[in-house]
């Protein structure tokens, strides 16, 4: 039998309507929408799926973006075309299905012995033998020995005493072909039972709609709810510790559902571990369901891959959150008006802020975005071998052998590091615009000098895609960012700034070379006001301030020096700038009551950090910084909670597909047919005139003439052995 791509044929209706029931039953439409269903799937597996629209925007620009949404490309699985294809699929298969199923199981006791003797000469694998029996005992060990090696076996008796023998292996090869599309339906079936289309029905016939607003949950009306019987749902669930929730989040193209539970989850207590990497090694959470039906308190563990299950709910443990931990921090002013003060949130939370005073004060938003406890960081020292290595040193064997083996062996090696915690916030000014801040709540030595100073890391970024760029602010000896805040202020005083010059000058020169000091004090002066940004010569930068810093005093030097004078000169200047601060920050520490730094080579690392810090200060865009003093943890667990009546058909659809895979892959179909006929004395089939069959045979000593054929449903190298195999057991003279 051979399984047709071509559609049911009906005799009633119009033309147009046969056309259409053929279409749909046919292979060859099933193949089609199988093919635009694997061609959707790969899009939503390329293309990141219920992502924000801002995200595709930034990614792919906004005709892009517009395009994706307008063809549901960003939500591939739920999208109506989706569903429709999906449910064609399923029409178009079982048709198939319950075309072929008849003809395929009529086939199975199907053994065609009634094929004539003459079409055995036409098959590929075809043999011929004479046997010293008559054809009735030949034809009836032919049998037995078919019988006893797994073949179904039929005899036929036929006029002149010929006796056909017909037998069949490998059945299973078409029930193959019924398991494999019953899977596809199964599969399919299960889909839609557990995607969006039963919540989209709600939707239809209950008069439910998407949620696009804000505010608390237990504020949002009923239209927007699911009520607890939805016999398919897949949502997320946010607890934080000590608290308990019953309602979760159906994310929807456009907005969100809630979804009622039957009950509700208490989380007791979350417990994390981390790997050295600072990846998570095991999550779960500890929680108590509590049914609303009967008040029964239920205690439980969700770990990864070991949901819990209540009311035909699984609880899955998905990821984990802040569940509003409190944070303090304290304002580091980046500008000389602003002052330190201390302000605490909570994660997820804002505070308004007002930078300067009277009617030009910038208004300022502050959002607690996120308190990490633990930064793992990699701290080795990144090299790679140019041509100045040294090849008394290069070892093959070692070179080679940190390329094989495991993959997780590489060739730059890690120094991890954990480095404390992290707090990550915004500013956002009046106008909406906002910069993402992450700083560092310990000093971290990135230098691994031993002259090196510790530094704070103070992070910031405009664009969530751009990586952060870190302000790095030596720790001085009080083991804080005083010493710096103090400089810095001082910078923009020019009382200050003449002073330190003029300290300098005198222990550079001394009092006896008056004319020789007034001209230092003059190019230190220079160096100084330039490096502060108060210049005469400063001109406005991008962000509308002077230039100040290092990027000062190298533009004053290309603009006013001869460029084969520029080193020499450039050299002598920023001796004069470091001797210049070294003497500001000394007063600045004197003036708080603070003996003066030691004049030694951790003092010269420490200035020469410093001396960055200060200059790159002042392309800071924020008027302040935000150091984090002090925290209180408080840890959240998200749940997925999901009622998936599709996920047993699934399974049976699974295990139905691997089944009709190995039948029709490695299940052959072989037919195999015998034809055993009588033998005369000049070798023909028939007995010679006059003799009976007994004489014919006792005059040429043989019985029977026997021609086999074999038919397979594939041609293989086995099927040849197969039939080399047959041939000696079945045409060979019985001992």
């Amino acid at each position: 039998m051979t399984v047709s791509t071509e559609g049911m044929k009906v005799t009633w209706g119009s033309r147009s309507l046969r056309a259409s029931v053929e279409l749909l039953s046919s292979m060859r439409f099933s193949i089609s929408l199988l093919t635009v269903i694997c061609i959707a799937s790969i899009i939503g597996t390329v293309l990141k799926q219920a992502e924000p629209l801002g995200n595709y925007v930034n990614q792919f620009g906004p005709f892009w973006a517009q395009v994706f949404s307008l063809l549901s490309l960003n939500t591939v699985y739920s999208a109506w075309w989706f569903l429709l294809i999906l449910a064609f699929l399923v029409v178009s298969t079982s048709l198939c299905i319950a075309r072929n199923t008849p003809k395929i199981f009529a086939d199975l006791n199907q053994l065609k012995e009634n094929v004539r003797e003459q079409s055995l000469k036409a098959f590929g694998h075809r043999a011929e033998a004479a046997l010293p029996e008559v054809p009735e005992v030949a034809a009836r060990r032919i049998g037995q020995t078919l019988v006893q090696s797994g073949w179904k076996v039929k005899l036929q008796q036929r006029s002149g005493d010929g006796w056909m023998v017909a037998a069949k292996k490998g059945a299973a090869n078409k029930l193959g072909y019924i398991a494999a599309h019953s899977a596809i339906v199964l599969v399919c079936v299960g889909g839609l039972l557990d995607g969006d289309m039963v919540v989209r029905a709600q939707m239809w016939l209950n008069g439910k709609s998407i949620y696009t607003g804000g505010g608390l949950i237990a504020d949002v009306p009923a239209q927007y709810r699911l009520s607890d019987s939805n016999p398919t749902f897949r949502a997320n669930l946010l607890v934080a510790e000590g608290t308990q929730s019953s309602t979760a989040i159906l994310n929807q193209p456009g907005g969100v559902l809630l979804q009622e539970l039957p009950f509700s989850i208490e989380l007791k207590k979350f417990i994390v571990e981390y790997y050295s990497t600072g990846m998570p090694k095991l999550f779960a959470s500890d929680i108590i369901i509590h049914d609303k039906e009967t008040g029964e308190k239920i205690p439980a563990r969700v770990e990864v891959n070991h949901p819990a299950r209540h009311r035909g709910v699984e609880i899955y443990q998905s990821s984990f959150d802040d569940g509003g931990s409190s944070v303090t921090l304290k304002a580091i002013p980046m500008a000389a008006a602003s002052k330190p003060f201390e302000i605490q949130g909570t994660i997820g939370g804002t505070s308004s802020l007002t930078n300067g005073r009277g009617e030009g004060a910038e208004k300022l938003t502050l959002e607690y975005t996120a308190l990490r406890v633990i930064n793992v960081e990699n701290f080795a020292s990144g090299g790679s071998m140019g041509s100045g290595a040294d090849v008394r040193k290069v070892d093959l064997h070692q070179a080679i052998d940190t390329r094989l083996g495991a993959a997780n062996k590489t060739v730059t090696q890690k120094e991890l590091r954990n480095v404390g915690p992290s707090v990550s916030y915004k500013l956002r000014d009046a106008a909406g615009q906002a910069r993402e801040f992450h700083n560092y709540m310990l000093p971290v030595k990135t230098d691994p000098g031993e002259n090196s100073p510790a530094v704070y890391l103070l992070g910031v970024r405009e664009t969530p895609a751009a990586p952060f760029q870190y302000l790095r602010i030596p720790v001085d000896p009080e083991g804080g960012m005083e010493t710096f805040l103090r400089l810095r202020a001082a910078l923009a005083n020019p009382a200050q700034r003449e002073m330190a010059v003029k300290r300098y000058a005198d222990l550079a020169i001394g009092r006896d070379r008056p004319e020789l000091a007034q001209q230092l004090a003059a190019s230190a002066s220079r160096a100084l006001a330039l490096f502060a940004g108060g210049g005469a010569e400063a001109a406005p930068g991008g962000n509308g301030k002077p230039v100040a810093g290092l990027q000062a005093i190298s533009d004053f030097m290309e603009a006013n020096v001869p460029e084969a004078e520029r080193s020499r000169a450039g050299e002598v200047l920023v001796r004069i700038l470091n001797g210049a601060l070294f003497e500001l920050a000394q007063m600045t520490r004197q003036q708080a009551g603070l003996k003066p730094l030691e004049q030694d080579d951790k003092t010269l690392g420490f200035m020469s950090q410093m001396v960055l810090s200060l200059s790159d200060a002042h392309f800071y865009p924020a008027p302040m910084a935000f150091e984090l003093k002090d925290f209180t943890q408080v840890q959240a667990s998200v749940f997925q909670v999901a009622r998936a009546p599709g996920k047993t058909i699934v399974y049976l659809g699974c295990a139905f597909l691997i089944l009709g895979v190995f039948a029709m892959l490695y299940v052959r179909e072989r037919r195999v047919w015998v034809w055993v006929a009588p033998r005369n004395a000049s070798g023909e089939g028939s007995p010679a005139e006059g003799l009976s069959v007994t004489e014919s045979a006792e005059n040429s000593g043989q019985h029977s003439q026997a021609t086999m054929a074999l038919s397979a449903n594939r041609k293989t190298m086995d099927g040849d052995k197969e039939f080399e195999m047959l041939k000696t057991k079945l045409l060979q003279a019985p001992l």
